[in-house]
Formats: structure tokens, sequence, C-alpha cells
């Protein structure tokens, strides 16, 4: 026998190995003894060494006892055992991110033990799996509905997310699987599917694909700019951007068939009718929901919501239902002779003003971000509001208008801002003639009587606020009232619009409590 061979003791030495861990591999045929000793004491060839320490290697990459023993005793090449154990360690690194995945989403939605059970199931489907719960989620919702362009669109889109999927990706399987299951849903879809068999929207060339994506990029912007200038969608000044998305609406419309019943081809009522149908079939947010998740889960580009944009439009057509009714009436309401005393109506703005001025100094300043009940509006947000108005209206009466209504116009007094341009306000209105002066089709009373409107209503909001009293100028109050019921009571109570639904108001309610609930604001003095 070889002088040259190692005891177990020495492979110990030389590996750093265990001698009871080296005996069990030898054991098993890791590293088999050469011999033995008179005594029976295993004795080792010196390549031992080797192969005890790619042991070593392999066992620390994960390989199982069985598949070192055929790489170290060459039964298998080591390529092909490394690259099977790679694909092991792929699988179990999956499973791994879908664990950590359902586990986050549990944290976060705060689930019960109940929905991880079935949230885990649901992230272990196959694909095919996944597909059916779709596919029948889609045919149950269009049964029979002769709807085949939009039934091929939903059933084109079904979830196929990649072999190694993001916690983002199984988040939104997750939620689809939820949203699925919202009877909502189902009757959006079935309600958009029933307007495209009516109107015989049976199948969708790629060119009338890629015109409508391009028309919705350009209504979403045009509506998302008059958003960010400030412009109101139950306004006048909507009108223009109405016009604008019509004319590049209706050509498609013509050419599939559309005629209106006295508009000709043409912006009108009908048409406008038409857009605001279109919208109003198509605007939920569920179902918006649903086509991001399916982006999210394939991995497509996720286009942004179009909620606010597509409330601001819907509201845009019901105030402005064809070319310049809104304004046509306004011009009509505001140039009609009142009986009114327009000294008093500069003096009710004053006071309003000064009452106003009252509450803007009473708040500190670590209330600036509290919340108010105008929604997405901090008392920050609000206090600026009430220095724009002002610039607003100023500007107007001057006949220079401002266009920097995103500017920030409180700076870091906001006492001091308020102050100033209320002030001005004041100062503009006080010129002589400026109450009889026209400005289009009002007299300038009738800027002054905003300005009072916009400082009881958001002056009331900021009393809200901060807890101060919402008996603003009672008998200013009284006497506006007829007024905004006049100006604003036929404008549409949507979402995008200026004001929500009217509230109750109990018996005792102040003159501005009423006031800004026939505006739809909550408060604590609603019935």
């Amino acid at each position: 026998m070889s002088d040259d061979l190692l005891s177990i003791g020495e492979l110990a030495e030389r590996t750093g190995l265990s001698v009871k861990l080296i005996r069990h591999w030898s054991d098993i045929g890791v590293v088999p003894p050469a011999g033995r000793t008179r005594a029976g004491y295993r004795l080792y060839e010196p390549q031992a060494v080797a192969r005890l320490e790619l042991a070593r290697t392999l066992r620390d990459l994960g390989l199982t006892m069985a598949a070192i023993r055929e790489v170290v005793t060459r039964e298998r090449g080591l390529p092909e055992v490394a690259a099977v154990h790679a694909d092991a360690l792929e699988a179990q690194i999956r499973m791994l991110r879908l664990r950590q995945a359902v586990l986050r989403s549990v944290s976060r939605q705060r689930s019960t033990p109940e929905e991880l059970t079935v949230m885990t199931r649901l992230a272990r489907l196959s694909a095919a799996e996944r597909n059916t719960i779709v596919h029948d989620f889609v045919s149950d919702a269009l049964g029979d509905l002769d709807a085949s362009a939009y039934r091929d669109g939903l059933l084109a889109a079904l979830p196929d997310p990649p072999r190694e999927p993001t916690a983002e990706q199984v988040e939104a399987w997750l939620e689809l699987v939820a949203l699925i299951r919202d009877p909502a849903l189902r009757a959006a879809i079935r309600r958009t599917a029933e307007y495209a068999a009516e109107h015989a929207v049976l199948e969708h060339s790629d060119e009338d694909l890629l015109e409508a994506r391009r028309l919705t990029d350009l209504w979403v912007a045009r509506v998302n700019a008059a958003i960010a200038e400030g412009t109101a969608a139950d306004s006048p000044a909507a009108e223009p951007v109405v016009a604008e998305i019509v004319a590049a609406w209706l050509p498609a419309q013509v050419r599939a068939g559309f005629r209106s019943d006295g508009d000709g081809d043409g912006d009108g009522a009908a048409a406008r009718r038409r857009l605001l149908e279109q919208l109003e079939v198509a605007a939920d947010t569920r179902l918006e929901r649903y086509w991001q998740l399916m982006c999210v889960i394939n991995g497509s580009p996720v286009r942004p919501s179009m909620a606010a944009a597509g409330e601001w439009l819907v509201t845009a057509l019901r105030a402005n239902p064809e070319p310049g009714a809104r304004a046509a009436r306004i011009s009509e309401m505001l140039g009609q002779d009142a009986d009114v005393d327009a000294a008093y109506k500069l003096e009710g703005c004053a006071r309003v003003l000064a009452e106003v001025e009252a509450l803007v100094a009473a708040v500190p300043c670590d209330r600036l971000g509290d919340p108010t009940p105008c929604a997405g509006w901090d008392v920050r947000a609000l206090l600026d509001h009430l220095v724009w108005e002002n610039l607003l209206w100023t500007g107007l009466a001057e006949g220079e208008p401002r266009s920097d209504f995103a500017a920030d116009h409180l700076g870091d007094d906001h006492v001091a801002a308020f102050r100033t341009a209320a002030r001005a306000t004041l100062a503009a209105f006080r010129r002589p003639g400026m109450l009889q002066r026209q400005y289009g089709p009002a007299p300038g009373w009738r800027l002054v009587e905003q300005v009072t409107i916009e400082m009881l209503v958001h002056g009331w909001d900021l009393a809200t606020a901060i807890g101060g009293s919402t008996d603003l100028a009672p008998e200013v109050a009284e006497a506006t009232m007829p007024v905004v019921q006049e100006i604003y009571g036929d404008l549409p109570r949507t979402p995008g619009g200026s004001f929500g639904p009217v509230r109750p108001v109990p018996d005792d309610a102040t003159a501005a409590d009423r006031l800004a609930a026939f505006l739809g604001r909550p408060s604590e003095r609603s019935a």
C-alpha cells in the first residue's frame, strides 16, 4: 500500500472539514477510501483532498449529495449537473418571489388568514388556469351579445405574465382576480358591449385603433391643459375646449355612419349628445383599472388614469350641450337690467372681505396642512385660492386679465398676501364708474357680486376647516342666495363640476350654511 495515503484525520486537517462529515461522505460514496490500516482505519489517496473541496463547493451551491457524488465520481459531467440544478434554483427563486409578493400584499391590505390562503392559491395558478378564469368572466359578462370587436379585444388581453413575474405583477394578478368578482365591473363591461352591439361596432382595423388612440391622446392632453389653467368644466370658458374636441372626434363618427337630426355633420346638440353618451358608457374607474392591471401583468406600458379628464369633459358637455349655449344664457342673464343698488353690492363685498380676512388672520402656520371641505385642498391651497380669486377679479376690473392660475400666490405670509389682494380688489371696484362700466355683457357690479359669492363660499370652507364661525355676513349671504341659485342652479352636479349635489341643512343653519349646502359643501351642519 502506498505511503502517500492519508488518514481521515489528515484529510480533515487539510480540508477543514470535520472527521464526522468526511466519514459520512465516505460512507455515501463521495470520497471512498483507497484502503485501510491493519487496525481497520480508513486511508485515502491524495486526490481525495480535491474531491472533498469540490464536494464542499457544490454543497454550498445547494446541490444534493446524490448529485455531488455523481459529479465527483465522474458518473455525470459537472456542466450537466450544474444546468439541472440551476433550473431547480430558478423554480425555487420564482416561488420565493411569489411568496414574498403575497406576504407584502397581505401586509399592505391587512388581509385575514382566510384571504391569505385564497391569495396564495391564486398566485400559484398556471397560465392556462389564469386564462380560464378571465375568459369565463368575459364570456359570462357578454353573454350572447353580438359585439365581436369588443369581445375579441377583451379576450386578446388575457393575463400572460413572464416566467419570472415581479412582485408588482403578482399583486396586479391578485387585484385583478378580486376586481372581476365585482358585479359593478361586470355591469360596466356589459354596458360597453351593448353600446358596441347597438352601434354595429363589429370589427376594427389597425387604422381605426391607431386613430382612436390618437384621438384619446388629443382630448386627454387638451382637457388636462384646461384643468392646469384653472378652467372650470361648467363655465363658458370650457366651450372652446369642447368645440375643439368635438371637431377632432366627428370625422370618424361620420365615416362610421353618424348623422345628426338637424345639425348637419358639424358640431351641434346631436353630436355632443353622442360624444357624451360614449364617454358615459366608457367612464367607469373599474373598467379603466381592469385594463391597467392587464398592462401591468403582461408587461405593457400603463396609460395614466383618464378619470379626472373624463369627468371634466363629461361635465363640460353637460354644461355646454350645444355650441355657445352656456355663454348665451349667462350673457342674457347678466345683461338684464336689475333693480339693484350697486353701491350696496360693493358695501356687502367689503364686509365679506373683512370677515374673511379675520378668518385668514386666525389661521396659525401649523394648520396649513389641515383638510378642508374642498376635495383635494388643504388649508394652504384654500388660502392660495382665496388670494387668486381677488387677483383674478381685480385684473378683470382693471382690464388686465391674469393667467398665472398655477403660480404660488400665498408666499410665506398668508395673512399679508390675502390682505394685499383683498385691498387691491376693493380699490379696483371703487374706481369712479367701475360699477356701471360694461365688461362684455355684464356691468361692473356683477364682478363685485362674483367676488362676494367666491369669498362667502370659500370663506365658509375656511371657517369650517379651522373650526371658526360660519355665520359670515348674514344679511349679505341671505341676499346672495337668489343670485347663486339663478347663476348656478342648472349646472351639472357631477364629479368633474364645480359643485356637488345640494345638501340638506337643519332649520337653524346660518345663511352662509345654506349657501354652502346649495353648492354641495358637506359639513357637520348638514341635516
